[in-house]
């Protein structure tokens, strides 16, 4: 049988200890006689953590939610999500392809589990350095094969859980065909791998050294157990869990305390904070000193063909991932205040009966007509609007959106149908130069903000509005340069305002870090929030702003769950998910 190994210097260059050379498929035999060619083999694993820029056909999965609208024509989102065709090609990437790849990664887990006690040391280790590197190879090979597990969960619920190797040739999971429960898989699987794996997995100072930049090491299976925690906590899933939201603030706690000090809210000196906002999604652990980043894909330099796609069409980009007015509404403003009277459960403002603008807070200053002044920072560092600075190729390097201008040109088909671009995750360095200059962009999974968010709303839900739920929003808000403290807001002294609250601060921190699409759901408000349509702006000669209805969505209780693969049904004939 063949294993293919991977280059892992190609993907994810995650520093010495991925630097391996190309390799063609070896076969099973010569992996298992050679260390060096097993570690290799292993070390593939982390080329199995996804990046989510243009993943599904060319558009984001926040395309697929409230917060954005692909401009192609044909981009994954559009064809699938947006219309409720989940059988759709166009969403392969997601719907599919998830799928495949995280049971071939899981595939490749169990074959390393089962074989690693089997290989001849490298004869260059000694006895007890082969039994560590047996000991750390197992942890990780877990804790990846619990994460895998995890995103297939979201996606599909509770699958067969296969912890033996199985052909890649052949159906990946014949013959399990039996789903468990939500505890049973979560709870009594995942949780437990995580839990156990843990110490054996390298420490924070060795795990977070310049060379090992990337590698999973304690504070990863921590942190990825307090997102599973709260999201069992959750109203979706807290009945079949039995995790309860003291369980979710333990765990976001306990990472806290045990690895807070390692890790902060990326700021730097002399640097806006909105700027440290967006660069700590751009920024690695070594260059740049990222002490934000705990769960990372650690990409190579990227230029202006990795960006493109995703740029303002007046900079020669094709548009692509275009933030919605629903994202923009629920921006607060810079001293902290509300623009708007009242938000749902979605973290939405709520929007007037037939009109497409929420009821306005007066005393915040907030007017459509100057509807980007002085709101939250974070607003300025995910999105481009008119009037703002960028890029080089435009005329006075300005998104310009009215009609035939730059960013709106007549017969383009790839401007912008919201009246915005995406700024978050698009490096600006690279349109240096005439588009000549590179950057990294790594794709954060967890970073210590959502740590704190995760304390923030576990604890708001056992107690209501306290001091530690203040204490976590506010290092979030003022680390963006928000003003003004929560505390400080009477109109978040209720529980169930304050949980409307953070359903918006998660949103808008962590937008277009694929968090939204699980969020609502685990919220159980999915049907709300993705059935709305998707706003937008036009924005006249003058300078004078509307609002308009850009994209009708299509969304029902159904879509919680991905249905099956139809070949993975025909193949097993496992039960599909409910109302497929």
């Amino acid at each position: 049988m063949a294993l293919v190994v991977g280059s892992c210097a190609s993907l994810s260059s995650c520093g010495d200890f991925l630097d391996k050379q190309p390799s063609n498929e070896l076969s099973e035999q010569k992996v298992l006689a050679d260390w060096n060619l097993f570690e290799e083999f292993h070390f593939d694993t982390y080329n199995f953590l996804r990046h989510g820029a243009l993943r599904i056909n060319n558009s984001w999965l926040d395309a697929a939610t409230d917060l954005a609208e692909t401009s192609f024509a044909n981009g994954g989102t559009r064809t699938t999500f947006n219309i409720g065709n989940y059988y759709g090609n166009g969403g392969s990437g997601e719907l599919i392809d998830t799928w495949e790849s995280r049971y071939r990664g899981i595939r490749k887990c169990n074959w390393v589990l089962k074989n690693i006690n089997t290989v001849p040391k490298n004869p260059r280790n000694s006895d007890e350095e082969h039994a560590e590197y047996v000991k750390i190879y197992t942890a990780e090979a877990r804790l990846f094969r619990a994460y895998f597990y995890w995103e297939m969960f979201l996606r599909y619920g509770p699958l067969p859980i296969i912890d033996e190797v199985l052909s890649p040739d052949e159906d990946m999971i014949t013959p399990y065909a039996k789903r468990p429960s939500t505890k049973e898989y979560v709870v009594d699987f995942i949780l437990k791998e995580l839990a156990e794996c843990e110490p054996d997995l390298l420490d924070y100072s060795t795990a977070w050294a310049n060379n090992r930049a990337g590698r999973v090491g304690q504070p990863v299976a921590r942190a990825l157990a307090s997102r599973i925690k709260l999201y069992m906590a959750s109203p979706r899933y807290a009945a079949e869990s039995g995790i309860t939201w003291q369980d979710a603030a333990d765990a976001a706690k306990s990472f806290i305390d045990d690895y807070g000090t390692n890790f902060g809210l990326f700021a730097q000196e002399n640097i806006s904070p909105a700027e440290n906002y967006g660069n700590a999604l751009l920024f690695t652990t070594y260059t740049g000193s990222n002490n934000e980043t705990i769960f990372f894909r650690n990409d190579v330099e990227i230029n202006w063909g990795n960006i493109s796609a995703d740029t303002p069409v007046g900079e020669g980009g094709n548009g692509g991932n275009c933030p919605s007015q629903n994202l923009i509404d629920m921006y607060d403003m810079a001293d902290g205040s509300s623009p708007f009277a009242s938000y749902d459960a979605t973290g939405a403002p709520v929007y007037d009966a037939g009109s497409l603008t929420p009821a306005i807070n007066a005393a915040s200053g907030y007017s459509d007509a100057r509807m980007w002044e002085n709101r939250d920072p974070r607003l300025a560092a995910t999105v481009l609007y008119q009037g703002v600075p960028w890029g080089t190729m435009r005329d006075n390097s300005t998104i310009d959106v009215r009609p035939g201008m730059a960013d709106n040109p007549i017969g383009n088909a790839n401007a912008t149908p919201t009246g915005y671009y995406m700024r978050k995750y698009i490096p600006a360095s690279i349109l240096s130069s005439n588009h000549g200059g590179t950057a990294r962009r790594l794709w954060t999974i967890i970073r210590y903000a959502e740590i704190l968010m995760n304390f923030a709303e576990a604890m708001n839900e056992i107690n209501g509005p306290c001091r530690e739920v203040y204490d976590m929003l506010d290092a979030v808000r003022h680390r963006a340069g928000i003003t003004g403290s929560v505390a400080d807001r009477a109109d978040l002294r209720g529980k169930d305002a304050m949980r409307n609250f953070i359903h918006k601060e998660r949103t808008v921190e962590f937008a277009f870090e694929e968090h939204r699409s699980w969020d609502v759901r685990r919220w159980n408000v999915a049907v709300e929030a993705l059935s709305r349509p998707i706003y937008g702006v036009n924005v006249a000669m003058d300078g004078s702003v509307s609002r308009k209805v850009a994209q009708e969505r299509n969304f029902v209780e159904r879509m919680y769950l991905y249905p099956i693969p139809e070949t993975e049904i025909w193949k097993t004939g496992i039960d599909n998910n409910p109302g497929w």
